[in-house]
């Protein structure tokens, strides 16, 4: 004869799962609603003039924030905090099959406080395939929200508008941190049965072969 497994409150093993998975599929929809309205929040927030920054980039030419947009009218910033940051590396890294479909839509850049020779080694170890502009000697981190005290830097994103006249507009913003939307690895990390804490690393001791990721 077989026995029905029974948990703790007197319901099958089968009961309490699918009991935990209408939950689960509840939730889902709500925090899928609940992001359409924060969303629908952030484009009623009043665009806040900037004036045209001047950046540099890897060859250490100075680049108006205008030029950054390239053909598009939005461009999205991402605020990295440095290459000391295992955290902003995690992010970053994270982009890189990101980037074409971006730049489809709107302009994207990466800023640092780094130097730009800094961020050249870097970004070529990393093989990061997007542009990104040294902030350093500038004001722009602190403007936009992301450097609340000098040489105390926070990681997140801006998105910015240029109209018609070349006139700048700081549009929306969001910080990043652990289990944000803008990395999808916090989620797939949720999905483990072990709530084991983890910090990401520069690098791992033993990387996935190629020849293993496609057979």
């Amino acid at each position: 004869m077989e026995m029905a497994i029974v948990g703790q409150n007197g319901l099958g093993v089968g009961a309490l799962a699918g009991s935990a998975m209408e939950e689960i599929e509840k939730l889902e929809t709500e925090v899928t609603d609940l992001q359409k309205k924060i969303a629908a929040l952030r484009r009623q927030i009043p665009a806040e003039p900037i004036r045209d920054y001047e950046l540099t980039s890897w060859s250490g030419e100075t680049v108006k924030l205008s030029d950054a947009f390239g053909d598009k009218s939005e461009l999205i910033v991402v605020h990295n905090m440095g290459k000391a940051c295992s955290y902003c590396t995690l992010w970053a890294d994270g982009f890189i099959g990101l980037t074409k479909h971006l730049e489809d839509r709107a302009g994207f850049i990466l800023t640092s406080p780094d130097a730009p020779e800094t961020q050249r080694r870097f970004a070529r170890d990393r093989g990061w395939n997007f542009r990104m502009l040294s902030t350093k000697g500038t004001s722009f981190k602190h403007d936009l929200g992301f450097e609340p005290e000098p040489g105390r830097f926070w990681p997140g994103v801006s998105v910015l508008r240029k109209d018609e006249d070349g006139k700048i507009f700081h549009v929306s913003k969001a910080g990043f941190g652990p289990g944000d939307p803008y990395l999808g690895l916090w989620h797939f990390l949720d999905l483990l049965p072990s709530e084991t804490e983890w910090h990401p690393k520069f690098s791992y001791a033993e990387p996935v072969k190629k020849d293993m990721a496609h057979d």
